[in-house]
């Protein structure tokens, strides 16, 4: 997968849904100690800053001491938190649970250069080349990692490989594993249409690696022990709400690999005609609409 999202790392970074903040609190609550966080295929950051930014709200300011914690987390995507809507900046304020360190890595330099900064995030570039021993070492070493998440990226991985340094990496006990990721959504029946017959257009030049995604990891190996959060075979489905306008939704569209492959090979999937047919079904450009994107986790704690 490397380099695949390279040329349409700018526009992805404004482009993905953001992930509920309920979600890292919930991720914390299953590991016993909060001291590094690794987040692998971190992309532009947007789970390395979810992990080590907990959002709660800011009525209970006044009640909460910030502690120090620690994560690890291996994947995440990133959006810049200035696009949030407005009333969810009036309602929440990025307060507590602080994570000592978290390290995001990524293959691709183009995605990293679109990384939020954090002062408790550190961003490392680790190229196909690197060993897996000199990442162990890189990552702080075996047993030091307490939360690993890889957010829409698993499936693109060398799975046996990737699960073997997580295994040596993850604390024990204590540590866990999260993978999640998202492949549908809903809107209105006329939208939901239109999105599913773009989508099929998009079939032929899709990695072979996107179907455990399109079959909402029902079907990805996940040789670890539940903590209760979604199962091998049975994930946790999960919902992710926001409100989205149809310039929003096109540069979804925009930052799928699909869109790109294709171009590559001079075909325009997103054409003059089919903007016309999703801007018709959205309602008009100048609308707002409510999305409901599809998601799907795996948590685990290594096999003892």
């Amino acid at each position: 997968m490397a380099g695949l999202f390279d040329k349409q790392a700018e526009v992805y970074v404004d482009a993905r849904p953001r992930y509920p903040s309920e979600w890292y609190s919930m991720l914390a609550g299953r590991t016993h100690h909060h001291t590094l966080a690794w987040d692998v295929g971190t992309g532009n950051g947007q789970a390395a800053i979810g992990v080590s930014n907990l959002l709660f709200s800011f009525f209970y300011l006044a009640y909460l001491r910030p502690r120090t914690q620690n994560i690890c987390v291996l994947d995440v995507l990133s959006i810049d938190q200035d696009h949030l809507n407005w009333h969810h900046k009036l309602i929440i304020f990025k307060v507590a649970e602080y994570y000592e360190q978290v390290i995001g890595t990524d293959v691709s330099e183009a995605q990293l250069k679109h990384a939020m900064s954090h002062p408790r995030v550190r961003y490392i570039h680790t190229p196909l080349s690197i060993s897996d021993d000199e990442l162990v070492l890189l990552l702080g070493g075996e047993g030091s990692v307490d939360l690993v998440t890889a957010a829409e990226a698993v499936h693109w991985f060398d799975l046996p490989n990737f699960y073997s340094i997580v295994t040596r990496l993850l604390r024990k006990p204590g540590g866990i594993l999260a993978v999640w990721g998202y492949n549908d959504s809903a809107i209105s029946p006329a939208i939901d249409s239109a999105l599913k017959r773009f989508r099929e257009t998009t079939l032929p030049f899709r990695d072979p690696n996107i179907r455990n995604l399109f079959d909402g990891y029902r079907t990805l190996p996940f040789p670890f022990e539940s903590v209760g959060l979604g199962s091998e075979g049975e994930p946790l489905l999960l919902d992710m709400p926001m409100e989205l306008s149809f310039d929003g939704l096109l540069r979804m569209l925009m930052s799928s690999s699909a869109v790109a492959t294709a171009k590559d090979r001079g075909v325009e999937l997103l054409s003059e005609g089919v903007v016309k047919e999703l801007e018709s079904a959205w309602g008009g450009r100048s609308l707002i609409r409510n999305v409901i994107y599809k998601a799907f986790m795996l948590v685990g704690k290594p096999k003892l």
